[in-house]
């Protein structure tokens, strides 16, 4: 069966509910605060929970934060491989939900941040997995000189799905390029796409869907989400006459959007293993994204069923559109 390989940055979240950011220098106070685990552990954990086996091939450490990690890891039924990193704990991040339910971060970086090569080489890799990179492990330097030459071996058949992060702007342009080259289905917000198109402005997700796919691997696919406006797919798979397609998004009352690009990418990842078209993938993936953030947490993506409920209840209403 084939399996979700994640080489992504699982870490701990302390998430405060506020009012708003506070201005530089100003002060506030939370509504509530929690620590969770999350970072790649909320695509992981959807992909789980829509049924796919999944393996965390990235990084631990040892201390407090990293036995969180492990323990959340193992109660969602996701294996781990490859030995702590000695010394050094699991990095965490300070996440702070607006009274509009957006959210913003600072991190600490931990022992997700120290890939080598080494440690890539003894993960097995099966030709039918898909393999899910996000851009946040990139933005390490251990982790941007081991993970290209470590992709570019994989076999040809192992789909390579990339999550580009809000950080790929910063990103090291010779990794990122290999990264997509390497890529099979990259999936990205509207503002992330537009900063990989240098028009981070004015784009319309449309047309950097159009223009990104040419970055990636031959016959791979390019989405775009624009949350509840839906998601723009261009290249293989997209169908129609044209080379991009609008899969419409499922309108909610949100409360917390943490992690929601997230259990989309992790329930894409779990419905192309299946062997679903990647329009299909989408359509899974924005259904589990709008359950998830009418929930508070960062890992809160629903089951199958529910997924497949709110397709089935909405398909009517929401076709794919050539234009």
């Amino acid at each position: 069966m084939p399996r979700l390989v994640s080489v992504g940055n699982v870490i701990v979240d302390v998430v405060l509910r506020i009012d708003a950011i506070p201005s530089p220098g100003a002060d506030t106070i939370a509504h509530s605060s929690v620590m969770t685990v999350g970072g790649e552990y909320n695509a992981l954990a959807a992909a789980r929970r829509d049924g796919l086996e999944c393996l965390y091939a990235g990084r631990l450490g040892t201390g407090r934060f990293a036995d969180m990690a492990r323990d959340a890891l193992a109660g969602s039924g996701i294996a781990v491989t490859g030995d702590p990193v000695p010394d050094l704990d699991t990095g965490y991040a300070i996440v702070l939900v607006d009274d509009s339910a957006e959210r913003t971060f600072v991190t600490s970086v931990g022992a997700e941040g120290r890939l080598t090569p080494a440690h890539l080489g003894d993960v097995v890799v099966r030709d039918d997995d898909v393999v899910l990179v996000s851009g946040y492990g990139l933005a390490h330097p251990a982790n941007a000189v081991a993970l290209p030459p470590w992709l570019e071996s994989l076999s040809p058949s192992v789909r390579v799905v990339f999550d580009p992060s809000p950080l790929v702007g910063t990103l090291p342009a010779d990794a990122l390029d290999r990264v997509l080259r390497r890529t099979d289905v990259l999936t990205a917000n509207a503002r992330e796409a537009r900063l990989m198109t240098g028009d981070p402005l004015d784009g319309s997700p449309a047309a950097a869907a159009l223009t990104l796919v040419g970055r990636v691997r031959a016959g791979g696919a390019v989405v775009v989400r624009d949350g509840p406006d839906g998601c723009w797919v261009s290249g293989s798979g997209a169908g129609g006459d044209t080379p991009a397609a609008h899969v419409a998004g499922y309108p909610v009352d949100a409360v917390d959007t943490t992690g929601a690009g997230d259990t989309h990418t992790g329930v894409v990842c779990a419905t192309l293993a299946r062997g679903a078209s990647i329009v299909t993938a989408v359509q899974r993936g924005s259904a589990a994204a709008a359950i998830a953030v009418t929930r508070h947490g960062p890992a809160v993506g629903p089951t199958a069923v529910e997924i497949d409920a709110l397709v089935a209840s909405t398909l009517p209403d929401h076709p794919v559109v050539h234009p």
